[in-house]
Formats: C-alpha cells, structure tokens, sequence
C-alpha cells in the first residue's frame, strides 16, 4: 500500500538516451503486475472531500474495509467521512492552528481537539467491535480473520484528552545510547546532529531528526499516552470477542511494523539506521485457553506471521513464500527452526542521514551480532549485541573483528541466496 500520501515518487526510470527509442508502456517494467484489482483506492484524492469512496472488493483480499490512512489526528479515508458525518467542525478539530493551549516544545506534538471517542483509536476499534458483533451474528460457516490496525504510536504525538497528560515527561528515562559519553558517534547520528545545530533539519516531515533531552522525554510521555489508548482499545476488542462467544476458538496476535528511536541515540522518528528500538519489534500469540505466558529467545521476523498463521489453520502455503512457521515453538519454547540469522532490507526513496535518494541498506541480525552495509558506499557497521546491547561501539572497521565481519558478510550472501524467488516454478525442464 504506497498511496497514502499523495506526493509524487522520487525514484523514476531514468530518461532515455538521444536517439534510443521507447516502446509503449508495458515494457517499462521487467516485473508484470498479476493484479486484477483496483489497488490505488487508498490515495487521498478519493477521500479528501469527505465522501464515502464506494471501493472495490477485495481490497489485498480483504472482503470488508474500514480504510484508515495516515496517522494522528489526520487520518483520512473511512474514519475522515465517519468524522465528518458526526462533527460539523471537523476540519477546525484537525486544524493544528486551533490546537489545545500546551508548553510541549517537541516537534510534531499536536494537543488535537478531537475529543477521545471521535480519535481513529475509538473508531479502529468500534468498527472491529461491530464487525465482530455481525460475524456472531450470522450463520458462522467458515473462521474470520480480522486485522485491527491501529494508525497510533505514531508521529504526529497527538494524543487525545486524559492520554495526553497521562505520563509525565521528567518520568521517562532516556535510552542510554542518548548520552554517548567519549564514544565516537555512528555516521548516521553525527549527520543527524550536525544537521539539527545547523538549523537545516525538516523537523515537520517523515525523516528522522535529532532531538535534545526535553524533546525526547515529551515525545516518549506522548507516546506512552497513545499505547495507552491502544491497550484500552484493544480491551474493548477482546471484550467484545468474549461477549460473541467466540474466545475460545479464536487466535490473537499482537504485533506492529516497526519501532521508533524515541531518543536511542538521540534521534526520533524512524528512518535507515538499523537500530534495535527500529528493528526489535513485540509479537504476542494468544491460543485459546488459560496457559500461562511463556518466552522465546529465537530469532523470529514479520516474514513469519503469514506462514505460521497457514500452519496454525492447516492451510498449504502458495509456492514462493518466504518465512517459516513458529508453529513448532508456539507448542514448546525450547524448539528451534532452522535459522541462526535475519535479513533487513531497507530501500529507500528519501534522502535521509546523508544517505542519497534511492539508497539500499542491508542488515544481517544474528543472536550476537548485528552488521549493516550500504550500497556503492564503503561505511558499515557491526555491533556486539551481547556485550553492546545499546549499539554503541561501532566494530565495523576494528581489526580485531576482521574475521567477524567476514563470516557475517558470508552468512548474509547465503541467507539473501535462500530470499531469493523461486516463484512461479517452471513448466518443464530445459
């Protein structure tokens, strides 16, 4: 989903050569989509004036959408029209002039107007609430998958009513990555902080940018107040999961995307800098049942949801993807798969810490050792995750870790060959 935003991309092809002539657009590409679907329905020029979008059905293969893009108290689609049915000063509540009086200095904290029970948090889940409410109340013919994705935590910081006040910023603690001490800074960071004392960073946009110590408390008070509203939401949800009858034979996962520096090593926002607040993200999995919470130390990803899930239901997954079931672990936490590593592949279209516009990033994670490279640039990094659990010594050009650095590098080049496609399979043999 790449339309939530309205603005043109900044990777294009590049334009031809004088005298070389361009076929018609179906060679523009070498990978030919097989959608059938209507799969630009989330862009905002089909929701920016309020009115209901009648979408095509399936969306990604969803059979009912409630759409919400965006985040904060700017999200559009479904929840903008819902709003907009309900408040006549809707657009003045999102108006970040007439914001609610506040002494928070962080950039992108907002005090919305919005009251609580109209924020996308409310709605996400009423609407989960009612879907569930109709599943129970049909004939039940077949299991449901309802996904319940919550736009918060998430710049802009714009908790509504008691959750903006909820956490007191001088409670937080700072990671400890925020004060460095005489260690020499990643490149990433020192460009970041170079580009803040200069007075040049966007603070308002989508990249990361660094933040002094009053900054990242309020940031963080804020954000505890928006997973807050989340943990009441999702109370709401499984409530209305155990009032349907439906507790028993129905499986929950907790998970999210990504995380946020927050202040680990002075930054906030997320951007290419393979930190662990980015990269270490919760997944929970609840069976029916009263067993006792249990822990696991495997090195598992998102690309693993969806094969586990197949599993799980006892569904044969389609050729071609990638991730292994944790079936086996969900049983016993002292099962193994067979992975001793994790790649992160990271693209990117923005320019961001000094990066150029469509720079790549790859990061093999190992129980010990993290390791990211750049594309066409020498600079890398290597963390000993164990002695270093913070990121902060930067081993990548340390002779002494030579043979470290080779074996990983090694390692990544066999896990990006086991990534590789082998979809769709051949016909025949040649």
């Amino acid at each position: 989903m790449q339309n939530f935003t309205g603005q043109p991309p900044i990777l294009k092809r590049p334009p031809a050569s004088l005298g070389i002539q361009v076929l018609d657009s179906s060679f523009a590409e070498a990978y030919k989509s097989s959608f059938d679907g209507f799969y630009d329905q989330e862009h905002p020029k089909r929701w920016e004036a309020g009115h209901d979008f009648s979408m095509q059905l399936p969306f990604y293969g969803f059979e009912h959408v409630d759409l919400c893009t965006a985040h904060g108290d700017q999200v559009g689609g479904h929840y903008y029209v819902w709003l907009k049915s309900r408040c006549s000063d809707a657009d003045e509540l999102r108006d970040r002039r007439k914001q609610l009086p506040h002494d928070y200095i962080c950039p992108q904290a907002f005090r919305t107007p919005i009251p609580e029970e109209l924020y996308p948090t409310a709605y996400v889940a009423d609407k989960s609430c009612e879907w569930l409410n109709r599943y129970a109340g049909g004939k039940r013919d077949r299991p449901f998958f309802l996904m319940t994705s919550f736009p918060d935590p998430h710049h802009p910081f714009t908790p509504p009513g008691r959750y903006w006040s909820m956490y007191d910023p001088q409670d937080m603690v700072l990671p400890a990555s925020f004060w460095p001490g005489n260690r020499s800074l990643a490149r990433p960071v020192m460009w970041a902080m170079e580009q803040r004392e200069s007075g040049r960073t966007d603070t308002a946009g989508q990249a990361a940018f660094a933040v002094n110590e009053r900054e990242a408390r309020e940031a963080m008070a804020l954000s505890c107040g928006m997973i807050a509203m989340i943990d009441d939401a999702v109370g709401r949800v499984l409530g209305q999961l155990a009032a349907c009858g439906l507790v028993d034979n129905t499986v929950v996962i907790f998970t999210t995307d990504h995380g946020d520096f927050l202040g680990d090593h002075r930054l906030l926002l997320k951007g290419p800098a393979h930190y662990e607040s980015i990269t270490h993200v919760p997944f929970i999995w609840a069976e029916p049942g009263n067993r006792a919470g249990r822990r696991t130390n495997i090195l598992a990803g998102t690309l693993d949801i969806a094969p586990t899930i197949l599993d799980r239901a006892n569904v044969e997954p389609y050729n071609g993807i990638q991730g292994v079931s944790l079936v086996s672990v969900l049983e016993d936490t002292n099962s193994t798969i067979a992975r001793d590593s994790m790649v992160i592949e990271d693209d990117q279209q923005r320019a961001v810490f000094g990066l150029p516009s469509g720079s790549r990033l790859r990061t093999l994670i190992t129980q010990r050792w993290r390791m990211t490279i750049a594309q066409d640039d020498s600079y890398g990094e290597l963390y000993d995750l164990q002695s270093d659990p913070h990121e902060m010594e930067n081993l990548f050009e340390d002779s002494t870790h030579r043979s470290v650095r080779a074996e990983l590098m090694e390692k990544l080049a066999y896990r990006q060959m086991e990534l590789s496609d082998r979809s769709p399979l051949p016909i025949g043999r040649a």
